[in-house]
């Protein structure tokens, strides 16, 4: 398996409040991205936090899996162990008392993946099939869209568009989705912040992860789209490729 990751502030915030983390154990490849909110300094504490404590306690677990239900536990957990941690730092702080951050996260062997996200980063799968969000957003507009009440190029214009309805910090009971993939050689699965997909299309996507050139060097192409539509928000990215 290979896998590349990058982060960049963007054109338009100071600080860049988003994190990601790659660990190995054995098989396994964890994956994860946060993207932190809460005021100054807030968001940029949730994310680490919460990546540190999450690839943490999913290390801890990846010796002993023996499949991909065992991993979506093992994530869950993990997820309720970060959250946690965000809460009580929270708690030690008035500077931090409305923090918290997104969370989308990969388990992958060779032959399956496990995806979890809470909040609105998100999952693709992606070959030369096609490209398939695999995350469901956790947000207000997405709500709307379900109920019928925006179409999808609507709602990537509204203005209530960066309201989540799920984040670790401010949710005591943090509930977690999580998703079982079969992947195969040559796929790629790529988790990222909404600074991405708020400025760059699927299908935009899929083109720079398939066809316009070799996979070390897509992340970089992904972000020069992004800043040439003003990248407004942090990005973040991370492409994991079955080999």
């Amino acid at each position: 398996m290979r896998v590349w990751g990058k982060t960049d502030v963007g054109l338009v915030r100071s600080e860049n409040q988003d994190s990601y983390s790659i660990c190995e154990v054995k098989e396994y490849t964890s994956a994860v991205v946060c993207d932190g909110m809460g005021g100054t300094n807030g968001g940029r504490v949730a994310s680490s936090l919460a990546v540190e404590l999450y690839q943490k306690a999913v290390a801890e677990k990846l010796g002993s899996l023996t499949g991909s239900r065992e991993a979506a536990l093992a994530m869950s957990e993990s997820v309720t162990k970060a959250n946690e941690a965000v809460r009580r730092r929270a708690a030690e702080s008035s500077e931090y008392q409305q923090m918290g951050t997104t969370l989308v996260a990969a388990v992958a062997s060779r032959e399956w993946a496990v995806l979890a996200n809470v909040g609105d980063s998100r999952a693709y799968h992606i070959n030369r099939g096609g490209i398939r969000q695999i995350t469901r957003d956790h947000s207000v507009v997405e709500n709307l869209v379900e109920r019928g009440d925006l179409t999808p190029e609507e709602a990537k214009h509204h203005p209530r568009r960066n309201l989540i309805t799920r984040a670790l910090g401010p949710d005591a009971d943090v509930q977690t989705d999580t998703f079982e993939l079969i992947w195969k050689q040559g796929d790629f699965i790529l988790l990222c912040s909404d600074g991405l997909v708020n400025t760059v299309s699927d299908q935009e996507i899929l083109f720079e992860v398939i066809h316009n050139g070799e996979p070390d060097t897509c992340l970089d192409r992904l972000l020069d789209l992004s800043k040439q539509r003003g990248a407004p928000d942090n990005v973040t990215m991370l492409l994991m490729m079955n080999i």
